[in-house]
């Protein structure tokens, strides 16, 4: 077969997608509240879980979700993982921790990375807290939390957790 009648089976090419998110009504007090140094979250008016970040409506019984509730910055970790492997999303030294984190009060967990400890002291139940930004550099989005730390706090025991993970 000569090489003009090679069928081309792959091509690499960069692709860029430029868009423009519109956040709507409930993610958008979520993020005035994030530029202020607020996690807000949204408690469902029928069955009263709480969502952080809040969608406006229970994904569970589709009822409104129109009682802001501010979140504690503190929470327990749900799930974690080692992460040796780059991202091109995640501006973070490899190796490093990432995490699910029920913050206190709310039904849902947010990620985050686990940061100010070694690896093998992370474990499931831990408890730790946001490290923000200076508060000048605050922008509309979670990147204001650079990372969690430690508590000295004691560990939550998975049976008050298990639902979660």
């Amino acid at each position: 077969m000569s090489e003009e009648s090679t069928a081309v089976t792959k091509l690499v090419t960069p692709v860029r997608v430029s868009y423009t998110y519109t956040p709507g009504v409930a993610t958008g007090k979520f993020l005035r509240g994030i530029r202020r140094g607020k996690i807000i979250g949204q408690a469902c008016d029928s069955c009263g879980r709480v969502y952080v970040p809040p969608r406006g409506a229970c994904p569970r019984c589709a009822s409104p979700t129109s009682q802001e509730v501010e979140l504690a910055h503190k929470g327990t970790i749900i799930t974690f993982c080692v992460v040796r492997v780059p991202s091109e999303n995640i501006d973070a030294e490899l190796p490093y921790c990432a995490a699910s984190i029920l913050l206190d009060g709310a039904d849902i967990t947010l990620f985050g990375l686990i940061q100010e400890c070694k690896f093998d002291e992370v474990r499931i139940g831990m408890r730790v807290e946001a490290v923000w930004k200076p508060e000048s550099e605050w922008e509309y989005n979670l990147a204001n939390i650079v990372h969690y730390r430690p508590i000295e706090e004691p560990d939550v025991p998975y049976e008050q957790i298990k639902e979660y993970s």
